[in-house]
């Protein structure tokens, strides 16, 4: 069976929201799909930030089930590993940009640059139902950050291992998917530097200097939900973030220790190929 070499990580919220189509059970289905539609999402400006982002903004609806290029909820991707067990593929992820002067605790910084994270991850089959509609996998995306700007810089490595649980038809509600996904995240001293670090020369009596390490970075879990209808799809996700117990926790940036995202998204499906392809049950 050919098993996936690239996918957009569906921790992060905007990605979150954009690829949560849910896939049916279904012995074929049309080779491609094409819909639009909107959602919306709030989340915080970074990773224990008090400040909040919340955006209104276009859902793209795509499938391509092809027998080399596929992009569906897990994003584009490219099919090459042959495993019924183990997903290895490149990862994709990445963080928005953000003005310091609506960050009150960076007042006077510099602007973070939007990020894109790519790396090796490997998805671990772990347990499925005999139907499938139960299965528990390991993820685990190791992502390098460079951040978007005519002169790129590396904002360091991120490691993020989840357990996964996915459930389709849950509590007899045909045709919706739910996703459970949890685990630690941990990041190199570059990383959490881009974020947490404050230099000498933007201290002041209420930001002190702060040089910050690589580590634990506390945890996630998300919960993901969708449902294709005939010709509409709609789906929501919730995530909650604990930084509790970061080795960056005594960053003056570091605002709140606890959040919740969340987002929603409905599309309307416009076209689809005749050509039915058949699926993996």
């Amino acid at each position: 069976m050919l098993k996936p070499f690239f996918k957009m990580s569906a921790l992060s919220p905007l990605a979150a929201l954009a690829l949560m189509s849910a896939p049916t059970l279904a012995d074929e289905e049309p080779l491609w799909e094409f819909g639009i539609g909107a959602g919306g999402i709030t989340f915080p400006a970074y990773r224990g930030s008090d400040e909040r982002s919340n955006w209104m903004l276009p859902v793209p609806y795509i499938m391509y089930r092809g027998e080399v290029l596929k992009a569906d909820r897990d994003g584009l991707r490219g099919s090459f590993f042959d495993s019924d067990r183990i997903d290895l593929h490149v990862s994709a992820g990445g963080s928005i940009p953000v003005d310091s002067s609506d960050v009150e605790v960076r007042e006077g910084m510099p602007d973070l640059r939007p990020t894109l994270e790519i790396g090796p991850a490997l998805d671990i089959d772990v347990w499925r139902s005999r139907d499938r509609k139960l299965q528990v996998d390991l993820r685990i995306p190791v992502r390098y950050a460079v951040t978007v700007e005519s002169s790129p810089h590396s904002a360091g490595w991120q490691l993020t291992p989840r357990i996964a649980l996915d459930v389709f038809d849950p509590v007899g509600l045909q045709g919706w998917k739910l996703s459970v996904l949890a685990g630690p995240v941990y990041g190199s001293k570059q990383q959490h530097a881009y974020f947490y670090s404050v230099e000498d020369r933007y201290s002041t009596p209420s930001r002190s200097a702060y040089d910050a390490k690589g580590g634990y970075a506390g945890w996630q879990v998300l919960s993901s939900f969708s449902k294709r209808f005939p010709k509409f799809w709609i789906g929501g996700f919730v995530r909650y973030d604990s930084l509790q117990g970061a080795v960056f926790d005594n960053s003056p940036l570091l605002a709140s220790s606890n959040y919740v995202a969340a987002g929603f998204g409905f599309a309307w499906i416009v076209a689809e190929s005749s050509r039915k392809v058949r699926m993996e049950e």
